[in-house]
């Protein structure tokens, strides 16, 4: 027995017992505390519910917290009384005596210390296993709502021919289900393994037999419920197949099955099965056999074929069947890929036309340049550049802001017509607040005021400076000009982009404001936000928000009402959580109000065959950055729509989901879950219909699928001679992917111009263009959405060579040195492409920034079609001089001008670089792996072109030059008669 006297330590010292006044403040500040901790889970809970409330999308709420509380307690209870049961029941089947061992004895001092405490053992470790899997089954929510409400898709894949939704829907559950299952059968055989080596029924090191009968059966059951799991696995990876990405060197990423999968994999996994059926049988059968024997050489037999059937075997497949003929072998399964890829994008009906991307016609200057009016409306006033100048010119006040990209909509000028608007909303700032405090914070700066817009196409001509953009929709607050406007609509912005603290309004405190004569104080009179008038809601959000003022301040009282959540994106995300909100909300007056436009996708990963995409590297570009960005449910997807159109408006805040994609499957299913919260498309206002659009994100991603699934046949996809690529963004040094651009236009096959969405693309590796892409973005078109893709056949200059080619102009130099004497830069905006006449006119303007205005200005025009490149002071005297002055396009001579002396015409030599150009496009087809034999005939058809024109040029040259000779007498005669006059 332990000595309880003296000892070495000294006299026991008695410890007393803490007074009653003691004990009692320690058990007061332990209830306190745990108040305390109720009380901040309780504020979340209570300010998220009143905040969906507020927006009228409490169901939104009740239906996540439902879903999530049921999942928690059904899996956490099924965890738990798994493991529990298997805890109880290796603890019933212990052995009545422990054999007399060290190991045993060992293990008696652990027996003795928990004895006292099994229950509560007990109950701790089911309860966190419990707690564990019932959070972790409550963060599938969206999985469980996707399988009750699942809808057919209407198509069924290739390979076993069921419904596209049982992979989208079913089989992410299935698998959860399975895992959950692996899970609980894990930690009981842990759990049961330890309770029968605790107490005797297992033994390590001791003589005799190592285990027990009633241990043996027990976890002989356990091994069987475990491989009878794994038998199932191996039933859904057969379906796993169709939706499985694995990286195919010929193609990249991949998605669905390839012949190895189909002859090797696919059977493997069959046979696999049916080992691991039995095998779980042979562990189940040890309830009467009581032997390990059996089973243990199942259980061997089952790893063995799984690794010469499922490794070995589909190795040897790919090795000596599918490499000695790749092509031929896959080819069946590519068209399949390619045709599941572009049904799930939604480019599987892109209209794809050979574009010569030369003006090989005998058309004049005149006709292309008359041409050229009615081509596109050329945005000169890019919307990433001259947000500056909309800071300088409008901000009015220092602690109002613009986004650093604008956004382009269409209004009507003067004449009714609808024009390219460049636009951009004055939002709060709260940096420029002259005195920063809590009270300014919060409640007297509380919002913006007015939405700027000024004309995409033309700078204003009587601006001071010049260059500065012509606004329509100017001043503070807002007004509009005479040719143009958005019209009257109220102009407090509550909400926006940059609107991201927390604001109480309606109350005691007044804010600041604007009328006609200036500054006023005003009080918010909509009904968004929640009220503060509760001491409660008070208290909850003082917590929430982690600002104890907010309970005490004599700022708030009576009509006090706290708005946060502030940004479009956010709002949307929130009520609606199973949507991907594009990473560009923009602005639109609508019904006298600003109403933020926000486009919304429905994805999935689960389409068999389609391949997958990352939507954050997909959407990225040179203009992305945190504001711009993509806000994803799911960062990689195989499928993708543009399901919803949302709005938000800027006064009030109030959120409206419009259905927009009404055939989508995903769509309708989580309509299913969360019923009424989408409006049909029929309650879509003309007016807002008139300024909604294709969305930016859709489109990059198509675009990024398009660089390789333009391409429908097996064979020309799988050698990759004609993939293309984004081309970097010429303006910008950053090496980002050039950003789509929203432009009024029409492609070749159009009467008239539409509000569209267009980009440019190059052949993989090379810096000519390859292609021209464009998709009608009007609303109100019977073509929305309609891709259209112009494959280049030509030699062309591609972005970055036209950016190269006005880089060396002359009079970009002298422009760039007059600059810098100036102190000022020059800035490149965006690169228009616009097909015309068979070629492609490229416009560029040009911004000089510094000097007395250190903020963007419109200074001049870069034009450039077919081999001619100019660089003027406006757009009109561009054109005319690509138009007029061009060698291609050129006018007869008037006057008896002659030509410039040179041994060569100018279109000689033009002829003759085209004919080196094909020369060498046709050594590049040849040395390709394998030989582009499609291409080298193009290459050929362009020399013996470009050779023709040479002859023809030259022979035109020499009769030009016999002429000039004949007539040089009489000019000379003039020549002379007018000098003498002139003396």
């Amino acid at each position: 027995m332990p000595d309880r006297g003296g000892g070495p330590t000294g006299p026991r010292v008695r410890v007393g017992r803490p007074s009653r006044r003691a004990r009692t403040l320690l058990m007061t500040l332990g209830v306190l505390a745990v108040l305390a901790m109720l009380f901040v889970m309780f504020a979340g809970f209570w300010t998220d519910w009143l905040w969906y409330s507020s927006l009228h999308y409490s169901s939104v709420f009740s239906t996540t917290l439902k879903t999530k509380i049921g999942l928690f307690f059904v899996f956490g209870v099924l965890m738990a009384t798994a493991v529990g049961i298997n805890i109880w029941l290796a603890h019933r089947l212990r052995p009545p005596l422990s054999a007399m061992s060290m190991e045993q004895q060992s293990l008696d001092r652990y027996r003795m210390g928990i004895a006292p405490f099994k229950k509560w053992v007990l109950l701790a470790v089911t309860a966190l296993v419990g707690l564990i899997a019932g959070a972790s089954a409550a963060g599938q929510w969206r999985i469980w709502l996707l399988w009750v409400n699942g809808v057919p898709f209407g198509q069924k894949d290739p390979q076993f021919h069921k419904d596209v939704a049982f992979y989208a829907f079913d089989l992410p559950w299935y698998r959860f289900l399975l895992s959950f299952g692996f899970a609980a059968t894990v930690l009981s055989l842990i759990a049961a393994a330890l309770v029968h080596y605790l107490y005797g029924g297992l033994r390590v090191t001791s003589p005799g037999a190592r285990a027990t009968a009633a241990a043996t059966g027990h976890l002989s059951v356990l091994l069987g419920v475990f491989v009878a799991l794994k038998a199932v696995a191996y039933w859904l990876d057969r379906y796993g197949l169709a939706v499985k990405s694995s990286d195919f060197k010929a193609t990249g990423n991949w998605t669905g099955l390839r012949y190895v999968d189909a002859n090797a994999y696919l059977p493997a996994k069959t046979i696999l099965f049916f080992i691991a059926a039995i095998c779980a049988v042979l562990f189940f059968a040890t309830l009467w056999r009581r032997t390990w024997q059996l089973p243990v050489i199942g259980f061997g037999l089952m790893v063995l074929s799984a690794i010469l059937i499922g490794g070995l075997y589909p190795a040897i497949v790919q090795k000596f069947q599918v490499q000695p003929n790749e092509q031929a072998k896959e080819a069946p399964y590519i068209q399949k890929n390619i045709e599941a890829t572009r049904q799930s994008y939604g480019i599987d009906d892109s209209k794809v036309a050979d574009y010569s991307g030369k003006n090989d016609s005998d058309s004049g200057g005149e006709k292309l340049r008359k041409d050229a009016n009615t081509a596109a409306s050329y945005r000169l006033m890019d919307p990433s550049v001259i947000s500056p100048t909309f800071q300088q010119l409008q901000q009015e006040r220092k602690y109002y802001q613009f986004p650093s990209t604008l956004d382009v909509d269409r209004y009507k000028g003067a004449d009714g017509k609808e024009q390219d608007t460049v636009v951009g909303v004055r939002e709060l700032n709260l940096s420029g607040i002259p005195k920063r405090n809590w009270i300014n914070d919060h409640f007297t700066y509380t919002h913006g005021y007015g939405m700027v817009a000024a004309k995409g196409s033309t700078p204003d001509p009587n601006a001071d400076p010049a260059g500065s953009p012509d606004f329509t929709e100017s001043g503070l607050p807002t007004k509009s000009s005479s040719g143009g406007g958005v019209g009257t609509y109220r102009q407090q912005v509550y909400y926006g982009e940059k609107t991201d603290q927390y604001s109480i309004v309606g109350g005691p405190q007044k804010e600041l404001d604007y009328e006609k004569n200036g500054e006023r104080t005003t009080s918010y009179k909509g009904k968004s936000g929640v009220s503060l008038s509760n001491p409660v809601n008070r208290a909850a959000y003082a917590v929430a928000f982690g600002e104890p003022q907010i309970l005490y301040s004599g700022a708030i009282g009576d009509g006090s009402r706290i708005l946060y959540n502030r940004t479009p994106k956010e709002r949307v995300e929130k009520v609606a959580p199973w949507l991907t909100i594009d990473g560009d909300a923009y602005p639109a007056v609508v019904g006298g109000r600003i109403k933020w436009i926000v486009d919304a996708y429905t994805t999935t990963n689960g389409y068999p065959y389609a391949s997958r995409t990352t939507l954050g590297d997909s959407t990225a570009d040179s203009l992305s950055d945190g504001d711009r960005s993509v806000v994803a449910q799911q960062n990689k997807v195989n499928y993708i729509r543009n399901s919803v159109k949302a709005t938000v408006d800027a006064y009030d805040g109030t959120v409206k989901l419009y259905e927009w994609d009404t055939k989508d499957p995903v769509l309708k299913t989580w309509e299913k879950a969360f019923p009424g919260t989408v409006q049909p498309k029929d309650k879509i206002s003309g007016e807002l219909m008139e300024h909604l659009r294709y969305p930016q994100d859709l489109f990059k991603v198509q675009r990024e699928l398009l660089t390789r699934y333009h391409v429908t046949d097996p064979k020309q996809f799988y050698s990759g001679s004609d993939a293309w690529q984004v081309p970097e963004d010429p303006t910008h040094k950053d090496g980002n992917a050039v950003p789509p651009y929203y432009l009024s236009m029409k492609m070749p096959d159009q009467k008239a111009q539409t509000f569209s969405l267009t980009t440019t693309f190059t052949p993989n590796g090379r810096p000519n263009l390859g292609a021209f892409m464009s998709i009608d973005a009007d609303a109100n078109s019977k073509d929305y959405g309609t891709i259209r893709l112009l494959k280049v056949t030509s030699n062309v200059p591609g972005p970055q060579q036209v950016q190269s080619e006005l880089n060396g102009d002359p009079e970009v130099a002298e422009f760039v040195r007059n600059l810098r004497g100036t102190d000022s830069d020059i800035e490149y905006g965006n690169l228009l492409t616009v097909p015309l006449d068979n070629g492609f006119l490229y416009i560029e303007p040009v911004y000089a920034r510094g000097g007395s205005a250190n903020y963007p200005l419109l200074k001049k025009v870069g034009v450039s079609y077919g081999k001619e490149t100019v660089f003027k002071d406006t757009l009109g005297e561009a054109l005319d001089a690509v138009f007029g002055e061009s060698s291609e396009v050129r006018p007869p001579n008037d006057g008896g001008q002659e030509e410039p002396p040179s041994s060569t015409n100018p279109t000689v030599k033009e002829a003759l670089k085209d004919a080196q150009d094909a020369y060498q496009d046709a050594q590049d087809a040849l040395q390709k792996q394998p030989q582009d034999w499609e291409a080298y005939g193009r290459a050929q058809e362009d020399l013996r072109d470009a050779l023709n024109r040479a002859a023809k040029a030259e022979e035109k040259a020499a009769d030009s030059k016999q002429g000039q000779k004949q007539n040089q007498p009489q000019s000379q005669s003039a020549g002379e008669g007018a000098g003498k006059k002139g003396g």
